[in-house]
């Protein structure tokens, strides 16, 4: 068989009408043969030709490549996730031929997903590794001239998100919680930790006498040191005095191992549901963070660094004041105006007095 590896690369080498032929294929070894014997049995049938090579190639094929290529060097969770989303693109589209893909199409697919309650955002994500797809297939692997995605409108998605937990709330939550469970609840609250930084935070990173820790690996794909404050303090000299000795990380499970995200996520649905509580996710205590910040006249940009979120207007998604914070903003009008109502009062008894006078 005419494969070869090149780099990461496996490359098909062959002859037609006297020339040799190399193309690259795939990192898969197993795809690379499918397609040259694709390419192959084109060539035994007059089919094959030099300048349209790729016509043939249908949409499982691009999204096989890019899950083999290009999704593997994401994030592990951006990763299964991709898997996930081309398994509901490859249900739909998996058997098209690239140049045959529509814009009318991907609207259908888009409504299709709709009627099975599949929420916008899920939606928009699809479509969005669906383009990203087809411009490599474009730009680097010359598969396709044109992007149809791109001609389809994204679904609206409201970002506004209104639950954050209110202090009796958090009063319920945590008496329905194990103490361990209390302990990365009130940590979240006064850090704003996403659950997969809560989970990987370890010793070296936490500096106890400068009271600050430090997150690497994130979403925002930088490196922060930030400040603790006393409540943080308090539960991490609690947890130093019972570190594990099998491992680094500041919670861990009953074993001393790093703790499971789904465990993590099932204690604290059931406490959740314990105390009473609707529509609370475990994110909703990092959305807490920033919403009691904000609430309290900190500062947004503050927040944006506290909580390392890339940009403003994505603090502003978690930004939601309640009647009674506001009130402080209206009540400017009532010194406004009562200040006004006083200078009046006192311009006119002084023209009063003036006119008793004159003689």
């Amino acid at each position: 068989m005419g494969l070869y590896r090149r780099g990461n690369i496996w490359w098909m080498r062959f002859s037609y009408n006297g020339k040799q032929i190399r193309r690259p294929t795939v990192t898969e070894k197993k795809l690379a043969e499918k397609i040259y014997c694709k390419v192959m049995t084109k060539i035994a049938e007059g089919k094959w030709f030099e300048v349209n090579q790729h016509e043939d190639n249908t949409f499982e094929e691009m999204m096989d490549k890019y899950l083999l290529e290009y999704s593997p060097k994401k994030a592990p969770k951006t990763y299964m996730r991709d898997k996930s989303l081309v398994a509901h693109l490859n249900r739909y589209f998996g058997h098209y031929k690239l140049n045959k893909i529509a814009p009318k199409d991907i609207y259908a697919y888009k409504i299709e997903r709709i009627k099975e309650c599949a929420a916008p955002k899920t939606v928009n994500n699809e479509l969005i590794l669906m383009g990203h797809a087809f411009n490599l297939a474009i730009k680097e692997w010359e598969w396709v001239n044109d992007n149809p995605v791109s001609k389809v409108s994204k679904e609206k998605v409201s970002n506004q998100i209104e639950r954050w937990l209110t202090f009796e709330e958090e009063k319920r939550l945590l008496e329905t919680s194990p103490y361990w469970l209390q302990e990365i609840i009130l940590f979240c609250l006064n850090t704003g930790l996403r659950r997969g930084e809560l989970i990987d935070l370890v010793w070296d990173r936490v500096d106890l006498e400068r009271k600050t820790f430090t997150i690497l690996e994130q979403k925002n794909k930088c490196k922060d040191t930030l400040p603790l404050n006393e409540k943080a303090i308090e539960i991490l000299m609690a947890r130093n005095k019972i570190r594990s000795i099998k491992n680094d990380f500041v919670f861990y499970n009953n074993n001393g191992n790093k703790i499971g995200p789904d465990n993590l996520d099932r204690s604290f649905r059931l406490a959740v549901k314990k105390a009473g509580i609707e529509k609370f996710r475990f994110h909703d205590l990092r959305h807490t963070f920033a919403t009691r910040l904000i609430q309290n006249g900190v500062d947004v940009y503050a927040v944006q660094r506290l909580g390392r979120w890339k940009s403003i207007s994505m603090v502003m998604r978690y930004a939601h004041h309640y009647a009674e914070s506001l009130r402080s903003g209206v009540e400017i009008l009532d010194k406004v105006q009562n200040n006004f109502s006083t200078n009046l009062a006192q311009s006119h008894k002084k023209g009063i007095t003036a006119i008793a006078v004159i003689p």
